[in-house]
């Protein structure tokens, strides 16, 4: 569950914290994945602040093979949620000029999902490999070298270079 209600901890003053588990599932880049841990939630004047440590893996690709694998998944943050109802009066609260914060809904909800999920595609490291010695794909038949080696000739020339083997070959006529 990354859901939790906060109606009561919003009624309470200012300091209270309040302390769950959780575990639950998150789209993270269109792929389902699995998330748990633990959060402490702190009432603030304008809503409540969430201390998060969640684990989980997400499917992400290798930047060298393209194959598909497990990236293991720890997160730290610590996010304020504001408050859009008064708790009160149950009127609608005005939300400062940055809005770029997360919020909790009409019933007091505070959803995590898309913290986790934010956080999770900033946790990826900018070249992710499946293993650190990950042969990659062969340029010329695309065959993914970690399953073995392909069928092409083993002393290919790129195409660019044809014209100076050319030259080479002359001069070694001449010589």
């Amino acid at each position: 569950m990354l859901t939790i209600n906060v109606a009561q901890q919003l009624k309470e003053s200012i300091g209270a914290e309040r302390e769950y588990e959780l575990s639950g599932r998150v789209d993270i880049d269109g792929k389902e994945s699995t998330v748990e841990g633990q959060v402490k939630l702190t009432r603030t004047d304008r809503g409540i602040v969430v201390e998060a440590h969640v684990t989980g893996k997400m499917k992400i690709a290798c930047s060298r093979c393209l194959a598909e694998f497990d990236h293991p998944l720890s997160l730290n943050f610590e996010e304020e949620y504001l408050q859009t109802v008064d708790m009160a009066s149950g009127g609608k609260l005005s939300l400062p000029g940055d809005c770029g914060n997360f919020t909790t809904d009409a019933r007091h909800n505070l959803d995590l999902s898309e913290a986790v999920r934010q956080y999770a595609l900033l946790s990826v490291p900018i070249k992710p490999l499946c293993r650190k010695k990950c042969a990659g794909l062969c340029p010329h038949c695309g065959q993914n070298l970690n399953q073995g080696q392909c069928q092409c000739p083993s002393a290919q020339v790129d195409p660019r270079w044809a014209p100076l083997l050319e030259l080479k070959d002359k001069l070694k006529g001449k010589g």
